[in-house]
């Protein structure tokens, strides 16, 4: 199977030797499960990715979605590959034997969804965001909805959108305008217009379920007077089949730059006044609803991220590997034979930033995937409860980064490629391409600064930080203790004066958020910089000691794929901390001297 679509000794290392996801089957939960069952899952993955999914990506990025007599098309493929995606059992992977699902932990679910999103990211869209639909609806939805949408959508006859933003809104939820009318009959009358609605129109099931935020009448101001409500593309009939269609119009499709192959809607509910919603839950607790897939979707966007650099890595490698160009700085013959481009300094510098940017953000990925299954799975109540903090930290950290970062490795991967690199005849344009909506979706860069420093890095006084700050100090005491310590004391003493440097930072902007919340806030995005920097220099630390760990078993000649495999894991570590590490240290600074050049520009200054 084609290394092009994942790195399987790399995802193997990281969830069995850093991340030690055998160890989650000593719970009762996982009993059943082992090692050769989640390798199973992940070969099933590989299989059907490879000869279901990658194939069209290509023709899935020229052939948009477009309409023909008012509905949907796409390229028959995508319906081919999400059927194999269907029956092979993924959509309930992490469900209950019960239920249906094949009892996984999340991270291993999580694991088998980077290999689909790999292969082809706009395929991948409409699972993704129907499993995220789904998981609210079975945690909040009474016993009636998820018989009648959440088991559908476990079967895939039905998916499912989720519908928040609006026009004259964007991601200003407080202003969202859509209403919600009550019904005789229970039911809700829902009328409003909602834009960049990833999946919210094709024929690739029986019916679409939009999950869709609105206001009941007489609803408080802002966000604390949203509510959610299941909207069907088709109603739903007592005995489960489709009735008549539901008031819900495509008004027009969205063409972005990059995940060309997944329909982008605008979609106008109850233009005729017929479109029915049913209430998920209590009224005016929506947002917080709604919150819930939006967070398990973001970290499936920091994996989408960080999978389409890797890709980029991977082909520029390649690339780098066969295309044959210049010499050596020291040859003056004209006559030699030019050298593979991987021998010049300066690629090697370009290639070593992607493998860390990539490798680095799918730890981050995989380890808060598995806080998930921590969350349920932890040894007490006080482990479960930090699990779940230390994830809602993270969160925002796991969405932004890897979209920020494996986006310059794409754009690495463009620059080794040269002049090839922006041509339609190599593949790396159009990753740059699917991977640049990342940063804007699911709340944009900016937000996700806002919501680390302004809500999470002080939510329960702080609590979160300083759990994260002892986790980092716990890995600094096990490289301290490993054999070979000396051999990782880089790593470690520069780390320690970057977690120095963090609490410094935060004690300055808590004071500084009480006082001037404008001013500091202002200045967000570089605070999730350098909390992002941080944490990934924490996550190769991880990998460096696993690593160590591994050369240790592997020191005979036969076993040179493995030692260039482990060396590989410490030269990029040592990389980040030379050369990626030390840049948190201008961004302390600027922090902490509550910059305000932003604020201060008059506005016809620009």
């Amino acid at each position: 199977m084609s290394d092009a679509i994942i790195n399987r000794r790399d995802l193997d290392f990281q969830l069995f030797e850093v991340l030690d996801t055998e160890a989650l089957t000593a719970h009762p939960r996982f009993a059943e499960h082992s090692r050769e069952t989640f390798t199973a899952v992940l070969d099933t993955a590989q299989a059907i990715a490879s000869e279901k999914f990658a194939p069209h990506n290509r023709n899935a990025d020229e052939n948009e979605p477009h309409l023909v007599d008012g509905k949907v098309r796409l390229t028959p493929e995508v319906a081919v590959a999400l059927e194999a995606f269907v029956q092979a059992g993924f959509l309930a992977a992490s469900y209950d034997f019960a239920e249906g699902g094949m009892q996984l932990p999340a991270v291993v679910s999580q694991a088998a969804m980077s290999i689909f999103a790999s292969a082809n990211m706009s395929t991948t869209v409409y699972p993704l965001l129907s499993m995220g639909n789904a998981s609210v609806i079975h945690r909040y939805g009474s016993a009636e909805q998820k018989k009648t949408y959440w088991e559908p959508l476990m079967a895939g006859r039905f998916f499912g959108t989720m519908a928040l933003t609006e026009p004259q809104a964007g991601s200003g939820l407080a202003d969202l305008k859509t209403s919600a009318t009550p019904n005789p009959d229970g039911s809700y009358a829902i009328r409003g217009n909602k834009i960049f609605i990833s999946a919210g129109d094709h024929a690739l099931s029986d019916n679409i379920v939009h999950l869709v935020l609105a206001r009941i009448e007489g609803a408080p101001p802002g966000v604390k007077g949203i509510s959610l409500f299941i909207v069907p593309k088709f109603r739903v009939q007592a005995d489960g089949s489709l009735g008549a269609r539901n008031d819900v119009a495509l008004t027009g499709l969205i063409h972005k730059m990059g995940c060309r192959g997944a329909t982008s809607t605008m979609l106008a509910f109850g233009e005729n006044g017929a479109c029915r919603g049913e209430l998920v839950g209590e009224p005016h607790k929506g947002l917080r609803y709604m919150f819930h897939m939006m967070n398990q979707i973001r970290i499936g966007t920091g994996i989408g991220a960080v999978m389409l650099g890797y890709r980029g890595y991977q082909a520029s490698l390649a690339y780098a590997k066969e295309r044959l160009q210049g010499r050596a700085p020291t040859s003056k013959n004209p006559a030699e034979p030019p050298l593979p481009i991987i021998e010049h300094g300066d690629v090697r510098r370009m290639l070593l930033a992607q493998k860390a940017y990539v490798e680095g953000g799918y730890a981050l990925c995989l380890y808060c995937a598995q806080l998930v299954d921590t969350q349920t799975t932890g040894a007490d109540e006080t482990a479960r409860r930090e699990a779940g903090m230390l994830l809602e930290l993270l969160t925002p950290i796991t969405k932004s980064w890897p979209s920020q970062w494996c986006l310059e490795g794409n754009s690495l991967a463009i620059q080794v490629h040269g002049g090839y690199g922006y041509t339609r005849d190599y593949p790396v344009e159009q990753y740059y391409r699917d991977n640049r909506l990342n940063a804007i979706h699911e709340g944009t860069h900016g937000i996700q600064a806002l919501d680390l420093l302004g809500r999470k890095a002080f939510m329960h006084n702080g609590a979160a930080s300083q759990l994260l700050a002892r986790a980092i100090q716990h890995t600094l005491e096990q490289a301290d203790e490993a054999d070979n310590a000396a051999e990782l004391q880089e790593f470690t003493t520069a780390l320690g004066a970057a977690l120095m440097d963090m609490a410094s930072t935060l004690q300055t902007l808590g004071a500084a958020l009480a006082k001037e919340p404008e001013r500091t806030l202002a200045n967000a995005s570089v605070f999730l910089e350098v909390c992002g920097h941080t944490v990934i220099a924490w996550m190769w630390l991880r990998q460096a000691l696993a690593a160590r760990r591994g050369l240790a078993t592997h020191t005979s000649t036969d076993n040179a794929a493995e030692q260039a495999f482990y060396q590989g894991k410490l030269s990029t570590c040592r990389w980040f901390y030379r050369w990626e590490l030390p840049k948190t240290r201008a961004w302390h600074a600027l922090l902490r001297s509550l910059d305000d050049t932003a604020l201060a520009m008059p506005d016809g200054g620009f």
